[in-house]
């Protein structure tokens, strides 16, 4: 891991770089074109604010060079309680994201650890992840395994087709 990295927990301040880097990352999946990008970072930038400042999405950024390299984002999902078992919540862990010129130096290894050791301090044992296949390999060697108790459904026809297009 590259010595001069920080990870901390992201502020509501952080989002105007929170949200230029979420971008970036969607871009990167398009392949840099341009013209999928439809709404303003100001959107993604007042989403990420308010939910960071009222605690219903929590992240951690990892810093290098006094800048923000990478980041990961964590949901708390509520469970309905019930009498037998914790209500702990479920952790859905989303938009990981490190700068390409900063991969493979353990940022990302790093934003991993830190969110789940805040997991295991609040006592949650569940955290579901939708990889890209590009991440599998990290989340794997961060002790994700694939679950064959989770269902999924695409779409929201029964038959799973999409309704036609507009």
């Amino acid at each position: 891991m590259t010595t001069d990295v920080h990870v901390r927990r992201a502020r509501a301040a952080d989002a105007p770089v929170l949200a230029r880097l979420r971008w970036a990352s969607k871009q990167e999946d398009r392949e840099g074109d341009p013209s999928a990008l439809v709404r303003p970072v100001a959107q993604a930038e007042q989403w990420i604010q308010k939910r960071l400042a009222r605690g219903s999405w929590l992240a951690w950024v990892a810093e290098s060079g006094g800048d923000i390299r990478g980041h990961v984002f964590l949901h708390l999902v509520e469970r309905v309680p019930e009498p037998y078992e914790d209500n702990t919540p479920v952790g859905y862990v989303t938009n990981f994201y490190v700068v390409p010129g900063h991969r493979n130096r353990g940022l990302g290894a790093a934003l991993l650890e830190a969110l789940q050791r805040h997991a295991r301090g609040r006592g949650m044992d569940v955290l579901i992840v939708w990889p890209s296949e590009r991440s599998v390999p990290l989340y794997r060697r961060a002790g994700f395994q694939a679950s064959a108790e989770l269902l999924e459904a695409q779409g929201t026809e029964p038959d799973g087709a999409r309704p036609p297009a507009a």
